[in-house]
């Protein structure tokens, strides 16, 4: 299976924050599979560490009060030219991230309350179809595998 992963799953030190939120059952599950990492906001131009972003009336911003939604569009879409060009069988994302929010995202109030909704990218490879999944449930899928 070739499987495309949130880069800060594997490991990659690329979350807003500087570091990462590496998953060993993923990492495991992925030594028999093609594996390949994307960061949609460091595809977008945001670097690392970054102010923390979250999704307000469809705009995204930073708890600075910046307007990242150019950024986080740009790394959505060449992220998606990725997914396209790969066609993988599985996409694994990260949580609430507002790039890769699958089942729910922070709901821009930089309070840690959360509302159903995807993140930008998820939002594009979920309309085309792809399968994906939230890596809060691999334990769900690894246990149907």
């Amino acid at each position: 299976m070739k499987i495309i992963v949130s880069a800060c799953l594997a490991g990659e030190n690329c979350k807003y924050n500087g570091g990462n939120n590496f998953n060993q059952k993923m990492m495991d599950f992925l030594k028999s599979h093609e594996m390949i990492k994307v960061c949609p906001e460091v595809l977008g131009g945001l670097l690392t560490p970054r102010p923390p972003a979250e999704i307000v009336k469809g705009e995204v911003m930073n708890n600075a009060g910046k307007n990242v939604t150019k950024e986080f569009t740009l790394g959505a879409q060449r992220a998606f030219e990725i997914v396209q060009k790969e066609n993988p069988d599985l996409i694994i994302l990260q949580s609430r991230s507002p790039s890769c929010g699958i089942k729910q995202i922070y709901d821009g109030s930089f309070s840690g309350k959360k509302i159903p909704a995807h993140g930008l990218f998820a939002e594009l490879c979920i309309k085309a179809g792809y399968k994906v999944l939230d890596i809060e449930d691999i334990d769900d899928y690894l246990s149907r595998a």
